[in-house]
């Protein structure tokens, strides 16, 4: 299975995504419209406390019109390893410094027309939290919560972030002893 690209055009070039629409020819000479997003690379965090917490940042978002529950999440810098990424956005989203840092692996949310990898990391913080320093457009709210009130949240569909559920399987299934 392939699909050859015989023509791309740019519709949207914007801060964080450009728009293409592509012609293609698929395996048996068919051929087909794309529109494709085309998205920085991105990280999520599912951060612990020492006391055994996690931590999740509340925030509203424009794209669905509600409160989102997540993970902390940010986009790489150009050049930044995710990992750096990560621990930046820790820092930013929640005043917390990554103690350890483990990556669990790579999801596509909607591969169908986006080309977002994000990168999902495990990360115990130190005890001190410092000062949020969140972009000036971001309005957020930490969470903090037990693993029973995460199995609650999920169970209840509570939360419905595609990342955040990558992340919380991934830690179940890698971390968790």
């Amino acid at each position: 299975m392939h699909e050859r690209t015989l023509s791309s055009k740019t519709i949207y070039d914007g801060r964080i995504l450009r728009l293409e629409v592509q012609e293609v020819e698929l395996a048996d000479g068919t051929r087909a419209p794309r529109e494709l997003i085309r998205h920085a690379p991105a990280v999520a965090v599912l951060a612990r406390r020492a006391d055994g917490r996690f931590l999740f940042v509340r925030q509203y978002r424009k794209a669905v019109e509600q409160v989102v529950l997540e993970a902390v999440a940010g986009i790489c810098e150009p050049g930044e390893a995710p990992a750096a990424t990560a621990a930046r956005e820790l820092q930013e989203e929640t005043g917390c410094a990554a103690a350890r840092l483990v990556e669990l692996g790579t999801v596509f949310a909607t591969p169908g027309y986006v080309d977002e990898r994000i990168t999902l990391f495990y990360a115990e913080i130190a005890e001190a939290a410092g000062p949020m320093q969140c972009d000036a457009d971001e309005r957020l709210e930490v969470v903090a919560a037990t693993a029973a009130e995460v199995e609650g949240w999920l169970q209840n569909g509570v939360i419905q972030d595609a990342k955040t559920l990558a992340a919380w399987l991934l830690y179940e299934k890698k971390m968790k002893t």
